[in-house]
């Protein structure tokens, strides 16, 4: 078996540009192919995290008639926690959240916007709600994302109308003043979002310790408490629509895998074809010395393997420090590219690499690799000696 190696590793040096162009190919779609795995994994962390930190907490309770996808369910999706609930929001495990539906009329413009109460003294989530505390304010504070700032074109102190209907159909209307303009990577909390004082909105709209959901904190283990008017709505749950985008975004790296590794591997496989052509003579003198078919297949096979292996040496060289490089430095997209995401992700993205993962996928590829050289070869099993020897494959 050893002589077999040495023959196959000085048979393909010996077909040099032949052999570094494909062991190029192959390497390109090993790196791609990881690289891009860690892409969409890191992508996942970086919607989960922020997802966790800025909005789900360890798990939200909802109030009964709450759908996040039917801002007409907004209208009744509020109500007063329970006593255990509400001690949970006392001894600071919770906090309460509630979400009014309204419009805003920045320089005389009308626009829909979801009124978001928050306690300004929560320390739950990431939301900077401590500006909202008033500091000898007249007006009402109001808080707003970067984007929605844009949108509106509002700044800092300035003054906007906003109008909502309150628990009697009555609509009322009050100025608000911008205090503090946000950097968030959830466009959940940002895009026609005003974030309000949350006892301010309550008196607003006549609902004295109404929620509309309450965000516990993180690793949060006492989710059993009954209340009639909220159900508890776990992570898993919570992050069923970021699973869904890192799934619908693994289809498409899918089908780039697929055609990364059939460049590659269609390489070795023209290789293995063509080498089988060229080396008819060589064959048949090696199987005239005494070399069994069994023994003659494993040579190509093995010469094909040798391939992936070298490619796996070539792409390590290359694609380590790129991994490095974009697991710790990370990509920045321009920042009109990563809003039209539309999921929750910064301007810079870190891949993530999980070493089972991605063994099992090397794994994969070089078994391909594997399988593609030893289909052609096994033609050889066909030929005899004195047929090849002539140059006749059959």
């Amino acid at each position: 078996m050893k002589t077999l190696f040495r023959l196959a590793l000085r048979n393909i040096l010996g077909a040099g540009l032949r052999t570094w162009l494909n062991v190029g190919a192959l390497s390109f779609g090993f790196v791609i192919v990881i690289w891009m795995q860690g892409l969409y994994e890191g992508m996942l962390q970086q919607m989960i995290t922020g997802s966790v930190n800025a909005d789900y907490g360890g798990g939200q309770y909802w109030h009964k008639v709450y759908d996040p996808n039917d801002p007409l369910s907004l209208e009744g999706a509020h109500a007063k926690p329970s006593t255990p609930l509400q001690q949970e929001i006392d001894n600071g495990q919770a906090t309460p959240i509630l979400l009014v539906s309204g419009a805003m009329f920045p320089h005389g413009r009308v626009q829909p916007a979801i009124l978001r109460g928050i306690d300004p003294k929560q320390g739950i989530i990431n939301i900077p709600a401590a500006a909202l505390l008033k500091k000898e304010r007249a007006m009402v504070p109001a808080m707003i994302g970067d984007r929605m700032a844009r949108d509106a074109k509002l700044n800092i102190g300035d003054t906007v109308t906003i109008r909502w209907r309150d628990v009697d159909g009555t609509f009322d209307a009050t100025d608000v003043e911008i205090v503090h303009i946000m950097t968030t990577t959830v466009p959940g909390l940002d895009f026609g979002q005003l974030w309000l004082p949350i006892e301010d909105l309550r008196e607003m709209i006549g609902t004295p310790g109404a929620s509309t959901f309450i965000i516990t904190q993180k690793q949060y283990v006492n989710p059993s408490i009954a209340d009639p008017g909220f159900v508890f709505k776990d992570l898993d749950f919570l992050l069923t629509d970021e699973r869904a985008i890192y799934q619908s975004k693994q289809i498409g790296g899918r089908i780039m895998y697929i055609i990364l590794m059939a460049m590659g591997l269609l390489a070795i496989f023209d290789t293995q074809v063509l080498s089988i052509f060229r080396r008819r003579k060589e064959i048949g003198t090696l199987m005239a010395l005494g070399m069994n078919r069994f023994e003659v297949v494993s040579l190509f096979t093995i010469e094909g393997s040798m391939h992936g292996l070298l490619a796996l040496l070539v792409g390590a060289i290359w694609g380590i420090p790129l991994m490095a490089y974009t697991s710790i430095i990370g990509i920045t997209f321009p920042t009109e590219m990563v809003e039209g995401f539309g999921m929750a992700m910064g301007a810079t993205l870190y891949t993530s690499y999980a070493p089972e993962v991605y063994g099992v996928t090397l794994m994969i590829l070089m078994s391909s690799v594997i399988i593609v050289s030893f289909l052609p070869a096994r033609t050889i099993s066909k030929m005899k000696a004195t047929d090849a020897i002539r140059g006749k494959t059959q």
